[in-house]
Formats: structure tokens, sequence, C-alpha cells
């Protein structure tokens, strides 16, 4: 099976604070699979390390005040053209994500609260019919 996977699950240093979401377990789970990793952020042309970005209103925004809207969507629509191109039957994403979250994302006041919805690459995945998993329901 081919299954894309948030590039930060699988040790890429490509999150936001230059670090990474690495996941043993899902790496195991993946050992029999063929595995494309993708990051809509980095895709969009955003750096690493970055300013936070949460979902403000329906539009992203850095905590800064920075408006990334356009780099989130850019990188969304790549990594989806990628997902698509390979034929990738799976999904599995980085949970709370601006981009990848699955279930819930962070509500736009960066204090760390959490409210039910997706983020930018994950909405699009699913709206394409692309079967998407949070990590941590794995």
């Amino acid at each position: 099976m081919k299954i894309a996977v948030s590039a930060c699950l699988l040790g890429e240093n490509c999150k936001y604070n230059g670090g990474n979401n690495y996941s043993a377990k899902c790496k195991s789970l993946l050992r029999e699979h063929e595995v494309i990793a993708v990051c809509p952020e980095v895709m969009g042309g955003l750096p690493t390390p970055r300013v936070p970005a949460e979902i403000v209103n329906g539009i992203v925004t850095t905590k800064d005040g920075r408006i990334v809207d356009k780099e989130f969507r850019t990188g969304a629509e790549l990594a989806l053209g990628n997902v698509i191109d390979h034929g990738v039957e799976l999904c599995i994403l980085q949970s709370r994500s601006p981009s990848c979250g699955v279930k819930e994302i962070y509500d736009g006041t960066f204090q760390g609260h959490k409210i039910p919805g997706q983020g930018v690459f994950a909405k699009m995945l699913l709206a394409a019919g692309i079967k998407v998993i949070d990590v941590e329901d794995l």
C-alpha cells in the first residue's frame, strides 16, 4: 500500500521549531508499505524554523500576526498533487497542525486551546476522498 506521512513523523526536522515529531509506532507500521513523505508547509516555501502559525478566522496567521495562508494553501495543493500522482491510498498526519490536523486544531489564540477541525492539507485530502488518520489514532 502507498501511504503518505507527515514528514515530521518520519524524523524530518521540518516542524515550525526546527525539530520533528518522530513516531516509532508510525515508522514501525510503515515497514511493509511504500511511503511518501510530505510537509505542506515546507512545500509552500516556508522556512524551518518558522514562527508558529494557527488558523485565525479561517486564515493561517503566525503568532506575530503575519498572514501565511497563501503559503499553507500552496503547499497543501502541491502535497495533494503529490499524493494523487503517487496513487496514495492513506495519509497519516500530525495531530493539531494547521496543515495536517485531522480531528482538531488550535483555536487561533496561540494559548494552546484546541477545537474540532482540520488543517488546510487534511481538509483538502478529505475533500478529495483520500483517507486520513491522525497519528495519535494508530
